[in-house]
């Protein structure tokens, strides 16, 4: 497949195709006699993958650090699970530090109902202190 095709495909642009194959996300694409890409199926099975992790908000970092150690074959096992723990890990934080913010929004909307129905003081909606 063409770029612009695997492009279309994985929604994707071709701009971010060639980055991922330059930082070594993807391996390097064989190029036609034109020298045109052409994307195989397993370059195409490692683009839907890369992908499917970026969408899980695995870092860029990461994710090469996986690449390298997926290429290297099955002796690599524990060292690529590691990988997804500590993703996976950070992904919680950054999930705990929305819902604080979730929970603090819900509060001050709480407090905004109450100044609208006439049963509290404005000087608290004015400060973020409490939550």
């Amino acid at each position: 497949m063409r770029i612009a095709e695997v492009a279309e495909k994985y929604d994707i642009s071709a701009d971010t195709l060639r980055y991922y194959e330059r930082i070594g996300l993807l391996r390097p694409v064989r190029r036609n006699t034109g020298g045109v890409r052409d994307y195989s199926e397993d370059d195409c099975m490692r683009i839907g993958f890369v992908k499917c992790m970026r969408g899980a908000n695995v870092s860029i970092e990461a994710l090469i650090e996986y690449m390298q150690l997926l290429d290297e074959g099955d002796a690599t096992l524990e060292a690529r699970k590691q990988i997804l723990i500590e993703q996976r890990e950070a992904a919680r934080e950054r999930l705990a530090r929305v819902q604080e913010g979730l929970d603090r929004l819900d509060y001050k909307i709480a407090h905004y109902d109450e100044l609208l129905a006439g049963r509290g003081s404005c000087s608290a909606a004015r400060t973020c202190d409490a939550k």
